[in-house]
């Protein structure tokens, strides 16, 4: 059995979807009830973006809040700010790629190759307006706001949209929304994305093209 079947077969599979459903309530609870009794301080974009980690990648989102997220961290590191700052990038892309695929499969019908481009289309606009944003209401120039999302989150997206796009096509590129295995295929290659982004993000932060997301110790 090849890679590609055997993780179509998984995927599929109605014990380990279970399973992974349960995963995902619990982590999604642990987080809504940390951020409320413990973590208030963090800011609502903070709050989004765990949100949409946690939602798309269970325990493994969790992990990376409870390790780099909350204001109890002991000390800020390197890599703890790379996966704050690849969460960040992943909640908006992430949004704009099921957003994407939606349009392009379930509304417009399109092609593989069509329903690619499209995908990858919203993924950028969500990932960068999750930066324009802030950085507007911040009082940065809308011009000024566009270039520096374009300067410090073009790598990240890009690694993180060829691997998960690229992934969710080799995986589902034939299966309808009404398929289990459309949306199977989508949640694990959005993992998949976040995995491979992580390093670019370190790397970026290191050299400084990008600040990364505030310690949240501070904020406690």
């Amino acid at each position: 059995m090849s890679i590609q079947s055997t993780l179509q077969s998984f995927l599929t599979n109605p014990t380990y979807l279970t399973i992974w459903g349960v995963l995902v309530a619990i982590s999604l609870s642990i987080l809504v009830w940390d951020l409320w009794k413990n973590n208030e301080e963090l800011g609502r974009l903070m709050k989004f973006v765990w949100g949409f980690t946690v939602l798309y990648s269970g325990p493994l989102g969790l992990a990376g809040y409870w390790w780099s997220g909350r204001t109890q961290i002991a000390h800020d590191s390197l890599w703890r700010k790379g996966f704050r700052s690849v969460s960040h990038c992943y909640s908006g892309c992430g949004s704009g790629e099921v957003t994407g695929v939606v349009i392009a499969v379930g509304l417009l019908a399109l092609e593989t190759l069509w329903v690619a481009v499209v995908t990858f289309t919203f993924a950028y606009i969500l990932g960068y307006a999750l930066t324009v944003g802030p950085l507007m209401e911040d009082g940065v120039p809308f011009g000024e706001a566009v270039k520096d999302a374009f300067y410090s989150e073009t790598a990240s997206i890009t690694v993180m949209e060829v691997v998960a796009i690229g992934t969710d096509i080799w995986l589902a590129g034939e299966a309808a929304m009404s398929d289990v295995l459309f949306w199977t295929a989508l949640v694990f290659s959005l993992t998949l994305g976040l995995v491979a982004a992580y390093p670019v993000n370190v790397l970026l932060i290191e050299f400084g093209v990008k600040e990364g997301m505030m310690n949240p110790a501070e904020m406690g």
